[in-house]
């Protein structure tokens, strides 16, 4: 990519861009799938034609499923949910036939590192905590509540497990929310970052709160 004018991404290896305004190209690639988009139906023909040079490559059209993402267009705009993706995580958790909450968490709930006895298997903990932290890139409204717990990873107890259950509980009755970038809106990036003095409990340190917006949509 880097041979046909396209520049790697510091950040994220993954990502690879070439070109301003309408001739940005933007190109995803992940093992061997492949995400390209531009503003430019040319420029995007114009990479798949070079990809098909080197390589044997399957072309699928629009976008509508991608490493777990479920994409819809519409004149509106576009909705980026991951249903499926958290169906599946309800269902391997045995929760399909339970009862959905409305908060992510019990208000109140403080979580320490000394909470109760240890989990016998914390395996499963901490692979469901990596599956919420996949769910939370099209899931903001419980990003801070995932981060949370992913901080008792390596000695979960079971009110640990049992405050990961009720996340998927209210993910449960929340399963197709996602990121809805309206056509006509303005792609602005927008930070509101604030700070709660000594907040924290267990050091006593004060905990920084962010919510960062793509015109009117919250991305983090």
């Amino acid at each position: 990519m880097k041979n046909f004018g396209f520049e790697q991404c510091d950040h994220d290896h993954c990502l690879f861009i070439r070109g301003l305004g309408i001739n940005l190209t933007v190109l995803l690639v992940y093992v061997d799938d492949i995400l390209i988009t531009s503003a430019s139906e040319e420029q995007i023909m114009n990479v798949k034609d070079y990809l098909n040079e080197l390589f044997t490559v399957k072309h699928l059209g629009t976008a509508k499923y991608f490493l777990g993402l479920e994409l819809a267009h519409s004149a509106e705009g576009l909705v980026v949910t991951q249903h499926k993706y958290a169906q599946d995580i309800i269902k391997d958790i045995g929760l399909s036939k339970g009862k959905h909450t409305t908060t992510p968490l019990p208000a109140g709930l403080k979580l320490s590192t000394e909470t109760g006895a240890d989990l016998t298997e914390p395996s499963k903990y901490r692979r469901l905590i990596g599956r919420l932290l996949y769910l939370s890139f099209t899931r903001p409204d419980f990003c801070y509540v995932v981060l949370q717990l992913s901080q008792h990873l390596q000695h979960p107890c079971e009110k640990h497990w049992d405050a990961t259950t009720h996340v998927v509980r209210y993910l449960k009755g929340t399963a197709s929310t996602g990121l809805f970038f309206p056509s006509n809106a303005d792609f602005s990036l927008r930070v509101f970052y604030d700070a709660d003095w000594a907040a924290c409990h267990l050091t006593r340190k004060s905990l920084s709160g962010f919510c960062i917006f793509i015109g009117q949509t919250p991305i983090s």
